[in-house]
């Protein structure tokens, strides 16, 4: 066993939603640290681009499944299970989101973000039990689950993403649930991010970017490295006394909000 604390060679991860945006981001930081990534993404071209793109950092296997059904999340699993006997770690990253006024919100909207969003984690984390249980019991600490949330499940967001907002908030706390009755051999943990440059987040950045970045604490949105390190810190030693916690990765947007309710010279 290493003596780095943070060494995560020779560790298999699944990503999902892998192929773009914060889940390439997660995907590319894992294998240039040695680790074997197996994503998931829906559409075969894009899962052949990440194999070849991503293969030549390191180890990485490509799946075009759909894990928005539980058969597709088993499925996933499957062909996982094709290359490895176990799992050290499962990044439920893949997501999807909605926009549309209060009175115009379709009910469409709620069964597909909340399948995605919220079930999907779910299905995969009790379809990769096995795997993680596997890694587990090979001797090098609990195997991980981690979650990819948003700030948008903390804080009322500025846009009608009724649906999608709401889906964070469950899997924050799915999050909560999940720790407490996978402990001690698997531990799980949220990552709620803030404003990156993904397909996602482009049209808000490019109508009021500016504006977003200097609303921030630190005065930036976030870069590639910062997911990676949060993604790497929860996945390594260092983090084998965490379990349930939903990290901000927000450059202090949510934890350093404030309300002002009244002028104080009126008061």
């Amino acid at each position: 066993m290493s003596t780095d604390t943070f060494d995560l060679t020779g560790q298999h991860v699944l990503v999902t939603g892998g192929a773009r945006g914060l889940g390439w981001m997660i995907a590319e930081g894992l294998v240039r640290r040695g680790v074997t990534v197996y994503l998931s993404t829906r559409k075969q071209d894009a899962a052949d681009e990440a194999a070849r793109e991503l293969g030549e950092l390191g180890e990485v296997h490509a799946f075009a499944v759909d894990v928005a059904t539980e058969q597709g999340c088993r499925d996933l699993v499957e062909r996982v299970s094709a290359h490895t006997g176990r799992l050290d770690g499962l990044i439920n990253n893949a997501g999807a989101t909605w926009g549309a006024p209060f009175d115009d919100f379709p009910d469409a909207a709620w069964d597909k973000i909340f399948g995605v969003n919220v079930k999907a984690p779910f299905n995969l984390a009790k379809a990769a039990r096995p795997l993680l249980e596997a890694a587990t019991a090979g001797g090098n600490g609990p195997a991980r689950i981690i979650n990819i949330g948003s700030i948008d499940g903390l804080l009322v967001p500025n846009y009608e993403n009724y649906s999608y907002a709401a889906s964070k908030a469950a899997i924050h706390h799915l999050t909560r649930q999940l720790a407490a009755n996978l402990a001690p051999s698997i531990l799980v943990n949220a990552i709620a991010p803030g404003p990156f440059p993904t397909k996602m987040m482009k049209f808000v950045l490019d109508e009021r970017g500016e504006e977003i970045e200097n609303a921030n604490p630190l005065g930036r949105v976030g870069r590639p490295e910062d997911i990676d390190g949060t993604v790497a810190f929860l996945l390594s030693a260092a983090s084998s006394y965490i379990t349930g916690a939903v990290i901000p990765l927000d450059g202090g947007l949510t934890t350093t909000a404030s309300v002002t309710l009244f002028d104080a010279e009126e008061a």
